[in-house]
């Protein structure tokens, strides 16, 4: 299994655990999970369909408590949503909000911290250049199509600097053009800052494509049950790398270890001793 060391790792998840309990009985969700993220590395996580992606990251991100363990980041316990933290949600459309401008939509987060007026105007200039929409800043959200508006939010996402970037599924809504060309920013966009990435897929060939490292979550309650290094060239291409002999290879791996996971077809349910 890969891991990072310790003394390397900006994200730290420790045996974390997450249940929902009701009166007669508790449905646990996640169990165990341990993972460490490098600071500056791009780490890619599958898993069958309701394993709890979705939660794991939620919990990461400080909207969720989690039941059992911790999440550190930057060597300090997550309780709620941490000021250095950006996240990317698959319905972009709805964590944008349509009668603000995109230059206002971007500058929303920047406005809650100590970045003055002159600093915010040239941090989301430079957010609004990298994506690609520097021309756009004075249009409203509905205006622009669906693959620009994500790029609006990866765009108000990177532009305070987080030190690690989640994003959940957020390719999954656009077209499979559209979708390769947001790929490709977001490689570039993580090369340029040096970010650190977390990114939720359920798409094995985005995961193996974009990520440094693969994570493979098994069935609720899920836990990590394979690691995979991707040894494929820093810089790659949606030609070239997805047709190269190697990333067939390294496909395979993953989406055999996913097939070895049942998908959930329930909860998984204890009951609560009385």
């Amino acid at each position: 299994m890969v891991t990072a060391e310790p003394d390397e790792a900006l994200l730290r998840i420790v045996d974390l655990g997450k249940s929902y309990r009701s009166r007669e009985r508790t449905v646990d969700a996640l169990a165990g999970i341990d993972l460490t993220v490098r600071d500056g590395e791009f780490v890619t996580v599958v898993g069958p369909s309701g394993c709890g992606k979705t939660t794991l990251l939620k919990i990461v991100a400080g909207l969720l408590p989690a039941s059992t363990g911790e999440v550190i980041l930057a060597g300090r316990r997550v309780t709620e949503p941490p000021a250095d933290l950006g996240v990317v949600f698959q319905e972009y459309g709805r964590s944008l909000f349509a009668w603000k401008t995109v230059r206002q939509n971007v500058e929303l987060p920047l406005r809650h911290g100590r970045t003055g007026r002159t600093e915010r105007r040239e941090l989301v200039a430079e957010a609004l250049d990298a994506v690609g929409l520097a021309q756009a800043a004075d249009a409203y959200p509905w205006q622009l199509s669906g693959g620009m508006q994500q790029r609006v939010a990866i765009a108000r996402a990177i532009a305070y600097r987080p030190k690690l970037l989640l994003m959940d599924e957020p390719f999954s809504a656009v077209d499979a053009q559209t979708r390769g060309d947001l790929e490709d920013l977001l490689a570039t966009l993580w090369r340029r800052y040096a970010m650190t990435v977390l990114f939720v897929t359920h798409d094995i060939d985005e995961a193996v494509y974009l990520g440094q490292r693969v994570v493979v979550l098994g069935a609720a309650p899920t836990g990590v049950v394979a690691q995979f290094p991707i040894d494929l060239p820093a810089v790659r291409d949606q030609l070239d790398t997805r047709s190269s002999p190697r990333f067939g290879e390294l496909r395979a791996q993953v989406y055999a270890q996913v097939r070895r996971t049942p998908e959930p077809t329930a909860p998984a349910l204890r009951e609560v001793n009385s």
